[in-house]
């Protein structure tokens, strides 16, 4: 019996002191790899806050540009039948928001999806605005009904996804 009582006085302080330095160097370790993660997002978001910013500043730009007022001024070149005008100006939100499909990824899917239904709405809007025109309708006509919707459209969602990508951004400053 004295054998296990000398026994456990020199194994209970030894395992003591591992146990301690186990402790200790598990703290250390968790420490210096929250550092190293700590630095990496730093230098992570050293370089991809530019990234973000651009991709902001393209979205906001591709959704001023296919706001309809802006895109009917910028598309119409006078003298186009309703019929070429319609064609043109769905090809460019098509084309523009094609050209702008990459910057998704610097995005919440919230963010995205309020881009694409803007998209969608001026699409829509289009659509609806040459719809019941004649086959000989002009080009101003179209432009016309194009104005007259998007100002009876209460559901500005350009509006509310230009205010979702800044306000993505407003968190880095």
């Amino acid at each position: 019996m004295e054998i296990v009582t000398d026994l456990l006085k020199i194994l209970l302080p030894g395992g003591l002191a591992v146990y301690g330095m186990y402790i200790v160097t598990v703290s250390f370790l968790k420490k210096e790899w929250e550092k190293r993660v700590l630095e990496l997002k730093t230098k992570s978001s050293d370089t991809l806050l530019p990234i973000r910013l651009q991709a902001a500043e393209r979205l906001c730009l591709l959704l001023e540009r296919i706001t309809p007022n802006n895109l009917v001024r910028r598309v119409n070149q006078g003298g186009l039948t309703a019929i070429e005008l319609h064609s043109l100006l769905i090809n460019e939100v098509r084309e523009e928001f094609n050209h702008n499909l990459s910057q998704q990824v610097y995005f919440s899917e919230e963010a995205w999806e309020d881009v694409r239904n803007s998209v969608e709405q001026v699409i829509t809007l289009v659509n609806r605005a040459n719809k019941g025109l004649s086959q000989e309708a002009l080009g101003i006509e179209l432009a016309k009904r194009i104005f007259q919707l998007s100002l009876e459209n209460e559901n500005d969602v350009i509006a509310r996804a230009r205010k979702k990508i800044k306000s993505e951004i407003q968190v880095y400053f």
